[in-house]
């Protein structure tokens, strides 16, 4: 299974971390073992003091595929869930700081989370129209939608795949929505789409 990431792809979150608005999609890659096992607390790693929590609307691919075009894109998926982009804040601004990859802030053991829970996407009248959100301890903290990408679900999954051959469960985590922050041991977070839970974890 390969994790593959959308980055800046909201305007307002491009817009709280001061980012430049990309020309096209930012990818970059999680290992398996960035995968947070189903049911396990997350642990802050000793090498940060800024882990942020970034939820994103997940796709998971159905059918293997190479150079998709956009408008055949919708028949390589049929599964949209939710997750967890943890970064560690402080070793990416350093990073970015002197141009090298962001592997270490991104794609270190436990950094994605992904929810047990897969909706089918005939649950929805477009993709293109579902809200999702992030609770911490209760509270929202990140609202996102949809139609607010700056590429659509099909254009990256024909983006992507321009570059990765598309295999059977791979999942697309399509970009955050403004609203990221710092989590701190004893934190509980809950992602739903729409109204429905589709995971929790807990912080340590």
């Amino acid at each position: 299974m390969k994790i593959l990431c959308v980055g800046r792809n909201y305007a307002k979150h491009i817009e709280e971390l001061a980012n430049e608005r990309p020309q096209s999609p930012v990818l970059f890659a999680k290992p398996e073992t960035a995968k947070l096992p189903l049911g396990d607390d997350f642990y802050i790693p000793e090498f940060s003091q800024d882990i942020h929590y970034e939820v994103e609307l997940l796709v998971k691919i159905s059918k293997v595929g190479k150079h998709i075009q956009p408008k055949f894109a919708a028949k390589y998926y049929d599964e949209i869930g939710l997750g967890i982009d943890f970064t560690a804040r402080d070793i990416q601004q350093a990073l970015k700081e002197k141009g090298l990859p962001w592997e270490k802030a991104k794609a270190f053991d436990g950094s994605a989370v992904i929810g047990e829970t897969w909706l089918n996407t005939s649950e929805f009248e477009s993709v293109q129209d579902i809200h999702f959100s992030l609770q911490k301890n209760g509270r929202v903290v990140q609202e996102g939608h949809t139609g607010m990408m700056l590429w659509k679900i099909d254009e990256l999954i024909a983006e992507v795949s321009r570059y990765f051959t598309l295999k059977i469960g791979d999942v697309i985590f399509t970009g955050t929505p403004a609203g990221v922050g710092k989590v701190e041991a004893g934190d509980r977070l809950a992602g739903f789409i729409e109204k429905k839970s589709i995971f929790t974890v807990s912080i340590r």
